[in-house]
């Protein structure tokens, strides 16, 4: 696929787009942020029979802000990560594994420029940390909410709300919203089978309203698929529960989820000159042991001829989570509410691989604690030994939101606060010969213990604004946040001299930020009740990641020295963005043309003080997880860009979205990587596609529904030279779904269907691109095949 789709896409969004401009574009109905108090199950079956959806809603706000509900959300496919899910909305570049996008270690999420962890992630408005692969200050939406509860999610592409609970919310928020209680007693099952063994069962109870206005519900899912391209198994179980108090003087909210999830890690293919085996995929054995004993040589080596693309014998993902919230909103008056919101969050995961010994310099980490012994006999005797990275995460903080009106300005003051305990202990295990570990379960009695982590992090932010009512017809915002970090970080396991390359001690000692002034403004005009323009600027800063022994961190540096010069003089990456835009909806009388609404977004970001790992080795990923790298600040890149998307609805029958996106960001700086130059002024971010093209094109015959959605990302540099680069590629899914009039009567209700298929055409390419060096070499991962779901639910 190349860029003449996105011309014909936008010939075919050029004449809507065109009536919209006529109208100038602006506001969409009213709505507001967060979800109703209480749903009903009438409400609920209406939505699931009611009119064609616009696929996203503008929020009245003063910045670009979408909302995508839970029933587009479903349509997609039923389960899907909240996340993947926007990859419908303009501006947005998703890729993963697997068809719900629930697999985090090859997740991949581009907004205008900026990565997935430059962005702020909260449920309910609890934090959900930076969504980091390495777990250490919250944790993913999926795992924070079974997705059947989801209600609403809001993007927010430029920038967030000042009271956003986030320490990394550089480009934007991601803002997850559960479901309400239902007001009527009901049990919803739904059940979900497919390709690869799939099987989904999710059940809910609602209470219905039981007196004084309370109201709950209780939601139990179990989710299991094989992975498409080994025998590896993904998913796991979740149970989420709600309940809400309306009493006459504000509303209560407790909200508890569990989530046991195991996901299979992928291999990602080394793409270089040197690399002359690049396979499509790198599957595991597991649990063919007796392939991978064969597989190996006698010491332990892999295939020759296969280079940094050797087979592993098996890695997953392992996380379990607890996460609960208190809220109380208290209606002192008429005008003034005020919201106080305490929450608990423990997190017990591991990264598991089990691979050869001799690889990527693992005998000479082996020799450093077993010298002078056979290696191979030292971990059972395999060839194979088990590495993981134990995660552990203990945090609670309270969120508090005073809101007022005085005349025609709505106050607004908030406070949030968090203490995080977290841990990273690297350990290695024994993979025995006689008796095989499986990937599924944690492994115990650890060889060594590479180094271990202890992080102790406080953050406190506050944020102050103001709303003026200028006139009816036009809104003016002003405010500001401050945000604080103190952070303290020790290694209570330290490695050997020789564990890790180039150190012989891992840093330790605290370091605090304090950026006391963070300013937003912005205006909103509302030209006519249907069309409405918005403009926004707003300052915000990334807080120094808190990890020990990994990842873009002060405490992943090789030396005491190194990180107190970092300390002195490394400045966290703050970005200043500026939007302007206009919405709009419309009804019409244009013949089979009833309705039209849409959005134009344009954009510039002023990003500075860019953080980057630099590598000493030109390897992007190494399973030894030493060759520390030098974290320092290398300049600044500065974003341009425009979102214009639009949804025309020809009666209740037909609707067709589309949302054409460009995004031009380069580095201004060039760097260097010890005394070389790395000429990346004028570059191109990599990762990030220049171009996006999103069609949902939604047909209803009688109770059947069908949705054809195409996906058109553009070419993505590889490295930061931009001399290597991945095409561009262009998926389609389908889904039909309806009505079984069948079922439906007496005690079963609402009974329908939905079939899924993704991949429909059974593409192949390169899926998303793993940035990790400056030149000649970058990773890549695959295009999942064709595959096919069906979905069976009902009310009782």
């Amino acid at each position: 696929m190349n860029k003449k789709f996105s011309v014909v896409c936008f010939a075919v969004l050029s004449l809507p787009m065109l009536a919209m401009a006529a109208n100038v574009a602006a506001a969409v109905a009213e709505m507001v942020d967060t979800p109703a108090a209480v749903e009903t199950a009438s409400e609920a079956e209406a939505a699931a029979a009611g009119p064609i959806a616009t696929v996203e809603v503008a929020t009245r706000k003063t910045r670009s802000s979408v909302d995508l509900s839970k029933s587009d959300m479903q349509k997609i496919l039923p389960g899907i990560n909240p996340l993947k899910a926007l990859q419908t909305l303009p501006g947005v570049s998703f890729q993963t594994a697997d068809p719900w996008g629930n697999n985090e270690q090859n997740l991949s999420l581009f907004i205008h420029g900026f990565s997935g962890s430059q962005l702020g992630y909260t449920l309910d408005g609890v934090p959900l940390g930076d969504q980091q692969y390495g777990n250490y200050n919250g944790l993913s939406p999926q795992r924070a909410i079974t997705s059947e509860n989801v209600g609403s999610v809001i993007l927010s592409s430029g920038a967030g709300d000042l009271s956003t609970a986030s320490t990394s919310n550089l480009g934007g928020t991601i803002e997850t919203f559960s479901s309400n209680p239902l007001a009527n007693q009901n049990i919803a099952v739904q059940q979900t089978v497919g390709s690869y063994k799939t099987s989904r069962t999710f059940v809910r109870y609602d209470t219905g309203n039981f007196g004084d206005g309370n109201s709950a519900y209780i939601s139990a899912v179990h989710h299991e698929q094989k992975a498409w391209d080994f025998n590896g198994r993904q998913g796991g179980d979740q149970v989420n529960a709600k309940f809400i108090n309306n009493g006459n003087n504000g509303k209560l909210t407790l909200y508890f989820a569990y989530s046991d999830k195991i996901e299979p890690n992928e291999d990602s293919t080394v793409r270089s000159a040197t690399e002359k085996y690049q396979p499509y995929t790198r599957p595991f054995m597991y649990p063919n042991f007796q392939q991978a004993v064969n597989y190996l040589s006698a010491t332990g080596g892999t295939p020759a001829a296969e280079g940094n693309n050797y087979r592993n014998y098996y890695s997953d993902a392992q996380r379990t989570d607890y996460l609960t919230y208190a809220k109380y909103d208290w209606n002192i008056n008429d005008s003034t509410t005020w919201s106080n919101q305490i929450y608990y969050h423990n997190d017990d995961g591991v990264g598991v691989v089990a691979g050869p010994i001799g690889v990527a310099g693992l005998p000479a980490l082996f020799a450093v604690y077993f010298p002078g012994q056979n290696l191979k006999q030292v971990f059972g005797n395999s060839g194979y030994a088990t590495r993981t990275t134990e995660y552990a995460i203990n945090r609670s903080g309270w969120l508090s939101n005073f809101k007022t009106e005085l005349g025609d300005h709505n106050l607004q003051a908030s406070l949030w606060f968090e203490h995080n305990r977290s841990s990273a202990y690297r350990r290695w295990y024994a993979l025995d010969v006689n008796n095989p570990s499986s990937p599924y379960d944690r492994p115990s009695n650890p060889l060594i213990t590479q180094y271990g982590s202890e992080i102790d992090n406080k953050v406190a932010q506050l944020s102050l604004q103001d709303e003026w009512r200028v006139r009816p017809d036009v809104t003016l915002l002003a405010g500001f946040k401050s945000s604080l970090q103190f952070a303290d970080g020790q290694f209570p396991v330290q490695p050997k001299n020789g564990a890790i390359a180039g150190s012989t001690a891992l840093p330790v000692g605290n370091i605090d930020t304090k950026k006391w002034f963070l300013p937003q403004i912005g205006g909103r005009w509302d030209i006519t009740a249907q069309d409405q323009a918005f403009f926004n600027v707003q300052k915000n800063m990334r807080q120094f990641v808190t990890y020990g022994g990994g990842g873009a961190s002060p405490w992943s540096l090789s030396s005491q020295a190194a990180f107190d010069l970092f300390k002195q003089t490394a400045r966290p990456e703050t970005s200043i963005t500026y939007e302007a835009g206009l919405r709009s909806s419309h009804q019409l009388n244009w013949g089979a043309l009833s309705a039209i609404d849409g959005q134009v977004n344009v954009y510039h970001v002023d990003f500075k003080d860019r953080l980057l790992q630099i590598s000493p080795t030109s390897v992007i990923s190494s399973i030894i997880g030493g060759n520390l790298a030098v974290l320092t600040n290398v300049g600044s890149v500065k974003t341009n860009g425009i979102d214009l998307s639009a949804t025309a609805h020809f009666g209740r029958t037909f609707s067709l979205y589309n949302a054409l996106s460009y995004n031009d960001s380069k580095y201004d700086d060039n760097y260097l990587n010890g005394t070389a130059t790395v000429q990346t002024a004028g570059k191109k971010v990599p990762g990030s596609p220049e171009w996006m093209n999103k069609t949902v094109a939604t047909l209803t015959v009688a109770d059947t529904e069908f949705q054809l959605i195409g996906d058109y990302v553009g070419k993505r540099y590889a490295t930061f030279t931009n001399d290597l680069s991945v095409k561009s590629y262009f998926l389609m899914s389908l889904g039909v779904s309806g009505k079984l009039p069948f079922l439906n009567g007496g005690w079963v209700k609402n009974a329908r269907y939905r079939l899924n298929v993704t991949n429909l055409a059974n593409r192949e390419g390169d899926l998303n691109v793993v940035v990790g060096a400056a030149s000649g070499t970058y990773n890549t991962f695959p295009i999942a095949p064709r595959q096919g779901f069906l979905t069976l639910m009902a009310d009782f």
